[in-house]
């Protein structure tokens, strides 16, 4: 089975704004064609389900996730909550909201099933809140490469890693220490550095923009360490 899905969604390579995947499920945006559909749950071997968020299809900007919890800022609308819940309720997926002056989750937090890297542009309450919705998470707060934007410089798994190739060394020892596995630094579609835009990954395979090159569709791989598994 591949564990590899090279993909536009209408175009746009940044695949990474339009979704996000968890060991369970993934969520993706409702500009993803049908086909394309089918080929993600083979790859990420989750069902997929398409939400809406605030009237956009920008899943991977707003929202964040793990196996059993799906976090998202309250400016969604009532609607989309509603299917969301219903669509994650049959997994035993919690779906909850929260009031925040960063609402782009996705760009400023990094989570798995443990542990979590925090932005610094949260303050104290907002900190605390998050960590009662993720009890089982263990969190730090800290910037990358001098950036609040933690979520966007890097994507995690389970099972592995990869951040930007603007990481310093202490930003990786820092890393790594806080995610107990060692991580991968590399770009997407050709040159971008914010990682976490050109990917949609779990455990079992990804998901990278089209546009990306061959060598950094290998630092992916090898990353996050799915290299060698059976294609």
């Amino acid at each position: 089975m591949p564990h590899i899905a090279i993909l536009n969604f209408h175009g746009d390579p940044n695949v990474g704004l339009h979704g996000l995947a968890t060991d369970k499920f993934c969520l993706l945006g409702r500009c993803v064609r049908e086909q394309d559909i089918k080929k993600i749950e083979e790859v990420l071997q989750v069902p997929v389900f398409q939400v809406g968020l605030y009237g956009t299809d920008l899943i991977g900007i707003f929202a964040i996730a793990n196996s059993t919890t799906v976090l998202l800022p309250d400016i969604i609308y009532p609607n989309e909550l509603k299917a969301l819940r219903s669509h994650l309720s049959k997994l035993g997926v919690q779906v909850f909201t929260l009031k925040a002056d960063h609402t782009a989750f996705g760009n400023n937090i990094l989570i798995n099933d443990k542990v979590g890297i925090l932005s610094t542009v949260y303050d104290k309450k907002a900190v605390a809140q998050i960590k009662k919705i993720f009890p089982d998470v263990k969190f730090e707060q800290s910037d990358l490469a001098e950036l609040s934007i933690t979520g966007s410089l890097g994507k995690v798994t389970n099972k592995g890693g990869l951040f930007s190739s603007d990481l310093r060394d202490a930003d990786i020892a820092k890393v790594e220490k806080i995610f107990g596995f060692e991580i991968g630094l590399g770009t997407v579609n050709m040159g971008n550095p914010f990682v976490g835009s050109g990917i949609i990954a779990n455990s079992f395979g990804f998901v990278i923009g089209a546009s990306s090159s061959g060598y950094e569709m290998s630092r992916v791989d090898e990353s996050l360490g799915l290299l060698g598994s059976t294609q």
